[in-house]
């Protein structure tokens, strides 16, 4: 996605959040998979990396990974898909005289983008037997998490999903649940204020029953991928009513409307969820798991400030377990452990003793 929410001028994944690195949220994801590699025992370019650009980042996405030369793993790009809009008569609109009014395909475009260009055939000559996809905009993200991807293998699960428990009735995160006895997601906006609040026990200090919060951090085989998803691309599209740029055949203008004129189709990585035969739902602690990157520095939350607390509150936890003392401001938010000395944690024993200076 592109840094727009964010006030930055480029694909979303080339932001720094301010630790003392420097590194991107593109670098922290590629040294995470890269020091994977290496803990795998198979090397650095073990695990391959996919990317969906958009039309809009792809080529600046390419050049930065190109620039760093690809932080040393395999990395392949891939563009995401974009759909005509449409009048609410079901026309198509023009946005000048030789061109469509077209927009992304939402981020459940990945699934035709990957049969397209050719994604899903290369995991398989790969040998490839399972998929972890994640948003880019999350600090902390782990990718091929091996607890994830392990838990979801142990419940032999065709699909599986990360989530996080929502901490009030009121945070607006989409939750899982089952409809007609199948998986899926629920928006925020469609749980009534009785569901919401619902609490285990019928108590007030229960765990929220309809509570799983969902982050967009995702498991599938190949397999499921290739044979139910796949098939049934065609029946997942929603519409959303948007201002739509078009031209005007009088005027020999294009318009950029002030209220809502046409439709655009999108659809959603999760919408394939209900296809799941065998669901798998891991809750992970949130301090650990979730750092969002969505608005700009100086926003109360999920902003570069707050991932860049949150990413050095686990690196200092990390510290702390390793046996080392932290001294000096033990509150700075600028603690960082890169990826590249450890994944998870582990790997730091030799600082049992030891004192850190934050």
């Amino acid at each position: 996605g592109q840094g727009t929410r964010l006030g930055y001028n480029g694909p979303k994944g080339m932001y720094d959040i301010g630790l003392p690195s420097h590194s991107t949220l593109f670098q922290f994801m590629a040294q995470r998979i890269k020091k994977l590699g290496l803990l795998s025992g198979k090397g650095e370019k073990a695990v391959p990396f996919y990317i969906m650009t958009s039309p809009l980042n792809h080529k600046a996405t390419v050049e930065y990974f190109t620039k760093h030369d690809n932080f040393g793993i395999d990395v392949h790009f891939f563009p995401q898909g974009t759909l005509p809009s449409l009048t609410p008569e079901g026309k198509m609109i023009l946005e000048t005289p030789t061109s469509l009014a077209v927009a992304p395909d939402g981020n459940g475009g990945i699934y035709p983008a990957m049969v397209k260009h050719g994604i899903l055939t290369d995991m398989k000559s790969r040998g490839i037997k399972y998929i972890h996809a994640f948003g880019v905009d999350n600090a902390l993200v782990k990718p091929a998490d091996p607890t994830f991807v392990g838990y979801c293998i142990s419940k032999s699960a065709d699909c599986g999903n990360k989530v996080l428990w929502k901490t009030s009735p009121n945070e607006k995160v989409g939750v899982v649940a089952t409809k007609g006895g199948k998986p899926c997601i629920v928006e925020y906006s469609d749980i009534s204020k009785e569901m919401s609040e619902r609490r285990a026990g019928g108590g007030d200090d229960g765990r929220l029953v309809f509570g799983a919060g969902n982050i967009c951090n995702h498991f599938y085989t190949l397999d499921f991928m290739e044979n139910v998803i796949v098939p049934n691309l065609g029946n997942m599209y929603h519409v959303a009513r948007k201002k739509i740029p078009y031209y005007d055949d009088e005027t020999k203008e294009t318009v950029k409307p002030t209220s809502n004129n046409g439709i655009k189709l999108e659809s959603f990585i999760f919408d394939v969820f209900p296809l799941s035969k065998s669901m798998a739902v891991l809750d992970v602690a949130r301090s650990e798991e979730f750092a969002p990157v969505k608005n700009p520095p100086g926003t109360d939350s999920d902003s570069p400030d707050t991932a860049r607390r949150l990413f050095s509150d686990v690196a200092k936890e990390w510290v702390k377990r390793a046996g080392a003392t932290l001294t000096g401001d033990v509150d700075s938010d600028l603690c960082e452990v890169g990826p590249m000395t450890s994944y998870n944690g582990e790997g730091l024993e030799g600082m049992r003793g030891t004192t850190v200076d934050c």
